[in-house]
């Protein structure tokens, strides 16, 4: 069956009380679009969990920076659809900006703590829209619980703080990274790389899975990361904004593992895309 699409919020919440009054549980998948089959995992994911599944997309304004890549993100809302449908999502969320952004809109949603540092060095703007956008669409849907992948991991962490201080009743699911064959993490910015940096870019997971094995032994963190970074420039990287060992629960700095739930995070640039990932190190 076709997946659904609605446009306006009079459309989606229709649907969404039909099922209410159905007594089925809702899953909601956010996604920017461009959708590839990491997206799909969290799909299917959802629909394990939950007995309708809503998905997403937008491509959300407010988390870009003016020299960022708003206008030439990609887009193809009927591919996106053909792969739903595909997955057995039900029902699409494409809304306008000005659904999402009333005009005259004044309200903005900031998250403190696991919000700061990492991503927001680079891009003080960007959690301030994602838990915006966030608040808006759990607001929206209603859903009894939202899927995430890990890639974003401190995307993810925020979300869960922004569900848990303001009391949505939504369920956050973490769902694991989805990568390629060779290592590297799906996401929609990878279409950016031409292929020598595609060629390069694996080499970010490799370079992660090696240090994060070094530091689950407990060794002072800044070594191993000084050298994550120094390798990640040999292969290839044009830039590295951060290569950091953080507790996995709450992104507090750690000068080692010590046996405690840790992530290892980094961010690189190739060219003109950004690149994210992130692997636990030790105990999850």
């Amino acid at each position: 069956m076709p997946v659904e699409a609605a446009r306006d919020l009079a459309s989606l919440r229709a649907r969404v009380a039909g099922w209410r009054r159905a007594g089925l549980r809702i899953g909601l998948v956010p996604t920017m679009g461009a959708l590839h089959e990491g997206h799909l995992a969290l799909v299917r994911r959802a629909l394990d969990l939950a007995d309708r599944c809503v998905v997403s997309i937008f491509v959300n304004p407010t988390q870009f920076a003016p020299t960022e890549d708003l206008d030439r993100y990609p887009r193809d809302e009927s591919g996106d659809l053909a792969l739903l449908e595909r997955a057995g999502a039900q029902l699409a969320w494409i809304p306008a900006t000005e659904v999402m952004y009333p005009p005259g809109g004044s309200t903005w949603v900031t998250v403190e703590g696991v919000a700061e540092g990492l991503e927001a060095e680079t891009r003080p703007h960007f959690f301030r829209g994602v838990a915006t956008v966030c608040a808006k669409l759990f607001g929206q849907v209603g859903a009894d619980l939202a899927v995430f992948g890990e890639k974003d991991y401190q995307q993810l962490l925020v979300v869960r703080r922004l569900v848990l201080d303001l009391a949505i009743p939504t369920e956050i699911v973490a769902y694991p990274t989805v990568r390629e064959p060779d290592g590297l993490a799906m996401s929609s910015r990878n279409r950016y790389l031409d292929p020598a940096e595609r060629q390069t870019a694996a080499s970010l997971y490799g370079v992660l899975r090696a240090t994060a094995s070094e530091l689950a032994d407990g060794c002072p963190a800044e070594p191993p990361l000084a050298a994550a970074r120094q390798r990640l420039l040999a292969a290839g990287f044009d830039d590295v904004d951060y290569v950091a060992l953080r507790d996995a629960h709450d992104l507090r700095p750690l000068e080692h593992a010590n046996g405690r739930p840790a992530r290892l995070l980094a961010a690189a640039r190739l060219g003109a895309t950004r690149l994210i990932d992130n692997v636990a190190v030790g105990a999850a």
